[in-house]
């Protein structure tokens, strides 16, 4: 009512005012006219806009606090939910105030520094008590749990996230409630096979954080059904570049299912969404699934999500209803389901049909229409039509001057026949097409064919064919790269012999800068591969004599010299307990030497068994290598970490040799070089072969440098591989830590070679 009466009494001030400026200036009414108007309707505003100010009312404050496991910066899907919580509260008839902590479980994983934060945020808040608190993840709500009662008594609270385990170990009081959602990759897999029906491997990717862990073992439990019909391998212990590298050579017929990575074998911090996914998808040569949205439209392929957003927002409602007054028991607990969410540029990639995706599945990032993608493309070619015919005029002209370099490059031409041709090495040259256009003279007499048969792909034909596929393979991947390349293969002489040739080629560019083919020359190096093969066999010779040596000493020393040595310990142990009382020193005497006796005696068994290990043959390769690793750490002062995954029980006696040797020389050398204590050692089994990895992190060193040296532990690696046939990659840098890699076959070939190794 006052407001009433205070609007007519503004309107009614404002009206005589402009009255009486109107009755003063009278002989000034015509050109101030418009003036007066505008006066009368600055006053009317005024008094209704005091008037809405005066009665709208102020809201009411409310304090919301969030709690996140992960910081909006290290988690891109925590940062969404952060947005969609914010959002959801924008709306409520109450002005937040919006409170944001975060415990950063992978940053700070240790349950010390979490406690700090915890208490931290306790004494933060005891002044300053919420209205509602929302806990978004696991940690966030195990610390709600644990500190409520005492800590924030009577406050309700909204949790929302991967939350499953925490509700099914704790009960929840009537303060609780909330909103949750897990990962179901079993969906997103049958969705794979699905699409895939060929499907043999497949290959789970993860981290080393906490969260990442988290994940890793919901996806073991998830898919554990189908581990008898698929073979699964767990990428989630790698550095971030030897996954990379991994995911690159992975075998046909496997699909990638992707889980978090914040942290690398290493010790590297990554964003999730942002790092991890696209270094991942981009690396793999199969499709990569994931599991949640923020990680698709990246290369990666998609599943059944779960949604960041969607929980945010349900979370986000149960909060406003919480301060409009519902009592948190009164609002069910929601687990919220996953949507089936596919990268349409993706299926195309991996040639995957969108007619086997479920029903009702959202495929994002669709390809726009001809007209859309080319409609300036249409428009811009017609006005381009009308400059076409100043064009022929300028076409005219430069095929005038064309000619003229035309003559000069046959100059040119010939010129460089004449050296090639006369060059002590055989050239070729290839072009954009990756066919071979030309070969000099040398290349023609060493083969004994014309150019019209080496044309072209005629060349291949007199590569020896067990050389012809990877000789084919990397030419062809050089050329799609443009990059230089060497290759050593066996080429057919004139006169039927096949020898080694070493082929170098370099990309050729034209002065435009575009792709011209390929320049190459090729060099007879079959002398210096007899050298090689001559020296490696005495390098064998040499092992195979060594190791004779060390079984023949391990003999001796274990069933003579221990044997004489506890016989003389026993000797003087009656020789003690037979002298008389008087002679009491003398029997220390004779205690002490018995001790040193038989240290003597372990001493010269622990050296039997490094030199001829009893363990590998009675107790197998797994049992061996254990022990080895325990008695290596107590000798050196060291630690050794040795881990073991799907060794066959049974292992031809050779492979077990030759990987126990390769263990032993690795280990001495590392702890002689790398300047580090601490040591991995891994074994598993793959398919047809044992693979063996020993990795430090120590100083590294310069692999062309010592193989070229005098030392003989890397070289004798590298020729125990070689007589199984096996597969050796040395990787070291300064540094940056040195890794062995061996891949040993369960059937090393030829009796002879079988020979070698047993006697070694």
């Amino acid at each position: 009512m006052w407001m009433s009466t205070l609007r007519k009494h503004c309107i009614s001030d404002a009206a005589g005012r402009i009255g009486r400026y109107a009755l003063t200036n009278h002989g000034r009414q015509a050109r101030t006219g418009t003036a007066r108007r505008l006066l009368i309707l600055f006053a009317l505003a005024a008094c209704f806009l005091l008037q809405s100010t005066v009665t709208a009312p102020a809201k009411e404050i409310r304090r919301v606090l969030v709690f996140n496991d992960l910081g909006s910066i290290s988690s891109p899907g925590f940062a969404r939910m952060d947005q969609a919580i914010v959002s959801g509260l924008e709306n409520s008839p109450y002005q937040i105030e919006f409170y944001n902590e975060n415990l950063e479980t992978t940053l700070f994983p240790q349950e010390a520094r979490q406690q700090e934060f915890r208490e931290g945020y306790i004494r933060k808040y005891r002044d300053r008590k919420p209205d509602v608190i929302i806990a978004v993840g696991a940690a966030s709500l195990k610390f709600m749990l644990e500190s409520h009662e005492k800590s924030f008594p009577n406050t309700p609270v909204i949790f929302c996230g991967s939350v499953e385990e925490m509700l099914h170990q704790q009960s929840l009081d009537s303060h609780f409630t909330g909103v949750w959602a897990v990962p179901e990759p079993k969906k997103t897999l049958e969705v794979a096979l699905r699409l895939r029906p060929g499907t043999k491997h497949v290959v789970v990717v993860g981290g080393t954080g906490t969260f990442d862990r988290d994940l890793e073992a919901v996806t073991k439990e998830n898919l554990r059904d189908y581990e008898s019909k698929l073979n699964f391998t767990y990428l989630t212990d790698l550095d971030m570049p030897t996954l990379l590298e991994r995911l690159r050579h992975l075998p046909k017929n496997t699909i990638v299912y992707y889980t978090s990575i914040m942290q690398d074998a290493s010790g590297g911090r990554f964003i999730d969404a942002t790092q991890s996914v696209p270094l991942v998808a981009s690396a793999a040569n199969a499709p990569v699934f994931v599991m949640d949205d923020v990680d698709l439209g990246q290369g990666t392929v998609g599943g059944d999500l779960v949604s960041w957003t969607a929980q945010g927002q349900l979370a986000a409602a149960m909060a406003v209803r919480v301060l409009s007054g519902q009592k948190p028991q009164d609002i069910p607990i929601t687990k919220i389901s996953d949507i089936y969410m596919f990268d349409w540029r993706a299926l195309q990639r991996w040639g995957l049909r969108e007619s086997d995706l479920p029903p009702g599945s959202v495929v994002l990032n669709r390809q726009p229409t001809l007209w859309q993608a080319y409609k300036r493309y249409v428009i811009a070619a017609v006005f381009l039509l009308a400059g076409e015919t100043l064009l022929i005029f300028a076409l005219l002209w430069q095929r005038q001057e064309r000619r003229k370099a035309e003559a000069v490059l046959r100059e040119s031409e010939v010129r460089f026949e004449l050296v090639a041709n006369n060059a002590p090495v055989l050239i070729w040259m290839s072009g954009p097409d990756k066919l071979c256009t030309y070969f000099n003279q040398g290349w023609l007499d060493f083969t004994g064919r014309s150019l019209a048969a080496e044309a072209g792909n005629g060349w291949a034909e007199g590569v020896h064919p067990e050389d012809l596929e990877n000789c084919l393979a990397a030419y062809s991947q050089a050329f799609d790269r443009h990059q230089p390349f060497t290759m050593e293969y066996r080429l057919r002489r004139h006169d039927g012999e096949y020898r080694w040739v070493l082929d170098t080629g370099v990309p050729r560019f034209r002065t435009d800068g575009s792709f011209a083919g390929y320049i190459g020359s090729a060099i007879d190096i079959t002398d210096r591969k007899l050298a090689e093969e001559a020296l490696a066999g005495v390098g064998g010779r040499l092992i195979e004599a060594q190791e004779q040596e060390r079984t023949r000493i391990a003999r001796e020393l274990h069933d003579d010299i221990n044997q004489q040595l506890a016989l003389v310990a026993i000797a003087i142990d009656e020789l003690k307990g037979n002298l008389p009382r008087s002679l009491a020193q003398l029997r220390g005497h004779m205690g002490e030497l018995k001790n040193r006796t038989i240290e003597v005696a372990n001493s010269i068994q622990a050296l039997s068994h490094q030199l001829h290990s009893s363990k590998l043959e009675y107790l197998g390769l797994v049992a061996a290598m254990q022990g080895f690793c325990r008695e290596f750490s107590d000798q050196h002062q060291v630690e050794v970490r040795f881990s073991h995954e799907q060794v066959p029980d049974s292992l031809p006696r050779e492979t077990s040799l030759c990987i126990f040797r390769i263990l032993q020389a690795a280990l001495t050398n590392a702890v002689k070089h790398s300047g580090v204590k601490r040591f991995e050692a891994r074994l598993y089994g793959t398919t047809g072969g044992i693979h063996l990895t020993v990795r430090d992190q120590g100083i590294g060193f310069d692999l062309e440098k010592v193989l070229s040296g005098r030392g003989i532990g890397l070289i004798s690696i590298r020729e125990r591989v070689r007589l199984v046939n096996g597969k050796i990659s040395i990787a070291s840098k300064a540094n940056g830590g040195t890794t062995i890699d061996v891949d040993v076959p369960l059937s090393i070939g030829t009796p002879a070679a079988q020979n070698n190794l047993l006697a070694s």
